[in-house]
């Protein structure tokens, strides 16, 4: 089966909200197997909408309409669909019994304007809404399926997960079961050179690859009757994925790479410090945003200045001015330095150039270091970033955790 999801809303049109319900129910449509090859976004006019509805019926299964259901004249969907489906508008009492006890709920007098809500198609299955005034409807009829819901969020979710999901799943014969692999450090084009023949030759499950500010995701997803089959189908081409890129894959989880390795922070109990240069204290508030950290950050440095690289780190003045503040060796005993000074079992050093200006041609704009120091081992990395000076931050900071992952892992701590 296939569906398309039209969006009914000039605010939509013009930017002025951002339109959340079609990702949550694209999402939602994909678990239970059913495809979704359109969205249509159509503002508050009765023409363009009936337009919308019946191209959208002509070429899909299922219309899941979201929005124009409110008690106002300008909301038209629930008018138009019944118009294309041969429907008509009838009061249902209870429904208008519901939206009276709503008002009285809030302390409020129902305005007589929303009793239009209370108006649904006569042969149409009724959807209540318990966060709101307008309930939604599910018609089905000539081979097609129409279904109506309420443009706010929280309202829109809740009755989909309660009423329509119900519904859809006894339409499907088959699910989609998905896994997401989190990839850090390694670019989409070459992940999907490496995988090349993976990709090429799973059909069921498919593979695909989606780039996210923070590395990219891998999506493997099957097509199965349960879950059970399709952790079966997904186990033997996730292992295989693993064998050529595993070092790569920071997590299994809807989580990002900063809390992966808070976590791993937390559950070896190492506590941490850091010393930052180019970032300003990003990486530690990268950190602190999380709840929970107080048992492995104490305290930490941002040593823009030479002076402060000496004189709270020990970075040693030959090698400063032997090989400068951005290097290698800098950024190796700033990451000794601050875990002498603080007594963390985890010492990062981040130093660079973050520009815009500052960069020169045996030092660019981009150029970082990231020592990472270890039961009193160091290892750094060179990083060549691009983007303005918020994206080499950020970024650096992001290897930086990266490098502190690989190096747990490595040393077994």
């Amino acid at each position: 089966m296939n569906a398309e999801l039209l969006s009914v809303g000039t605010e939509l049109l013009l930017g002025e909200i951002l339109n959340t319900d079609a990702q949550f129910l694209a999402e939602e449509l994909s678990l239970l197997g059913i495809n979704v090859y359109y969205q249509t976004v159509v503002g508050d006019n009765r023409t363009r909408l009936k337009q919308a509805l019946e191209l959208a019926l002509e070429r899909a299964d299922i219309v899941i309409a979201s929005g124009g259901l409110g008690p106002t004249p300008d909301d038209l969907t629930k008018e138009v669909i019944a118009e294309c489906m041969g429907e008509q508008l009838a009061l249902h009492e209870e429904s208008l019994a519901n939206i009276i006890a709503y008002h009285q709920k809030i302390g409020k007098r129902m305005p007589q304007s929303n009793k239009k809500q209370a108006l649904l198609p006569e042969h149409g299955i009724v959807l209540p809404n318990h966060n709101g005034t307008a309930p939604g409807c599910i018609i089905e009829k000539n081979g097609k399926i129409v279904v109506m819901l309420p443009g706010p969020p929280n309202e829109l979710k809740p009755m989909f997960l309660e009423s329509v999901k119900p519904f859809l799943m006894k339409k499907s014969d088959d699910v989609l079961y998905s896994e997401t692999l989190k990839i850090f450090g390694i670019g989409e084009s070459k992940v999907a050179e490496l995988l090349q023949d993976i990709m090429e030759n799973s059909k069921n499950p498919t593979l695909a690859p989606y780039a996210e500010t923070c590395g990219m995701r891998l999506r493997l997803t099957a097509k199965c009757r349960d879950a059970e089959e399709g952790r079966t189908l997904v186990l033997p081409v996730k292992e295989k994925i693993k064998g050529i890129i595993g070092k790569y894959i920071y997590c299994e989880e809807e989580k990002g790479l900063p809390e992966v390795v808070v976590r791993m922070l937390l559950e070896r109990k190492l506590t941490i410090s850091a010393a930052e240069s180019c970032t300003g204290g990003m990486f530690c508030k990268m950190i602190t945003d999380m709840a929970g950290v107080s048992a492995i950050l104490n305290e930490s440095f941002v040593t823009y200045a030479n002076t402060a690289k000496m004189n709270y780190l020990g970075v040693k003045a030959e090698t400063l001015e032997q090989f400068g503040a951005v290097s290698e060796q800098t950024a190796r005993e700033m990451a000794q330095g601050v875990c002498k000074a603080t007594g963390a079992d985890v010492g990062v050093g981040i130093t660079g150039i973050a520009g815009p200006d500052g960069g020169t041609e045996e030092k660019p704009v981009g150029l970082v270091y990231v020592g990472v120091c270890v039961g009193g081992h160091v290892s750094v990395q060179e990083l060549r970033l691009v983007g303005n000076r918020d994206k080499i931050r950020y970024s650096a900071c992001l290897y930086a955790f990266d490098c502190i992952r690989q190096k747990l892992i490595s040393n077994n701590t």
